[in-house]
């Protein structure tokens, strides 16, 4: 199989580099070998190299920016993946793409299913959902897989975040009214080596596999039950730190205004994964646990 990865120095960019190397011969592109602002040089790539699947984790994520960046998260979220969709159908190969809960509104109580009305209220989720969109009336083979709060060892990101101000200062003041599941880097990478395992070995029937899907672990938490988590953990290792568990408060969205307006429910069912792909997903606690015994030898002491 001849995959061309976009995004490869991404959280999930890199962890795909490691994931994808069991299906076949893998071309890793960064952002230097492959910006999608330059369209032009992302639609030669790919005519090029005539891949079986590309992967495209690069994406426009800094969600605060976008409202002041408009055109460039346009170009880069639905402008550059129109252009791998118009060309992954030129060249029948498949299309996996990463997007977001923010395509939602957020204000659904239960966990949103892939047929929920989108309803993005920010530019950053407007975005991706036209992306979304293009790759739809494209007519390729895809895969788009929505996702939410995306950690890893690897970038910048919440729980990294979190754990440097509880080095910094005596109380952290958290959003507790903003729920989801923290979703590491290195299940989405896994995931999506066993899909593209699973079509591989199903050619025949690939095309019903065509379609979105979610990628979150079993269970939820607000960002202050995942901080004060995180904390509670890695303090329990060892790790120093001037904020102690007990000094995490939580507080309200409306206490902490951003420029973007993210979803106070980030719940997305998996349910069409388990009956698809036969993939069960761990609790969020899991890859977090991992993620904490990764970091305390360099936040101890």
């Amino acid at each position: 199989m001849e995959i061309i990865l976009l995004g490869a120095n991404g959280q999930v960019g890199w962890e795909l580099q490691r994931s994808l190397a069991t299906l076949g011969k893998v071309k890793a592109c960064d952002r230097l070998k492959a910006n999608l602002e330059n369209l032009d040089k992302i639609r030669t790539l790919v005519q090029v190299h005539r891949p079986e699947v590309i992967v495209n984790a690069a994406a426009y994520t800094a969600v605060d920016q976008a409202e002041s960046e408009q055109e460039k998260a346009y170009q880069i979220n639905a402008e550059a993946v129109a252009v791998l969709a118009d060309e992954a159908q030129r060249i029948n190969s498949w299309l996996i793409h990463y997007s977001t809960e923010y395509v939602f509104d957020g204000t659904k109580k239960d966990a949103y299913v892939e047929t929920d009305e989108t309803n993005p209220q920010s530019v950053y989720g407007k975005s991706k959902l036209q992306g979304e969109e293009e790759i739809k009336i494209s007519s390729c083979k895809y895969l788009i897989f929505r996702t939410s709060w995306v950690y890893s060892t690897h970038g910048v990101n919440f729980p990294k975040h979190m754990i440097r101000l509880a080095k910094e200062q005596s109380q952290l003041k958290v959003v507790d009214d903003q729920v989801g599941a923290p979703t590491s880097a290195e299940l989405i990478a896994d995931v999506t080596s066993l899909c593209l395992h699973r079509i591989a070995q199903n050619d025949s029937s690939a095309q019903n596999e065509i379609g979105t899907y979610h990628i979150t672990p079993a269970g939820e938490t607000s960002r202050h039950g995942y901080t004060k988590f995180i904390i509670t953990e890695m303090q329990r290792l060892g790790s120093k730190f001037r904020t102690v568990s007990e000094n995490i408060v939580p507080i309200s969205t409306s206490e902490y205004p951003q420029p973007s307006m993210r979803p106070s429910n980030s719940q997305l069912d998996t349910q069409k994964l388990r009956e698809t792909f036969n993939i069960y997903l761990p609790p969020w606690q899991f890859h977090v646990r991992r993620l904490i015994k990764e970091l305390h030898p360099q936040e101890s002491g």
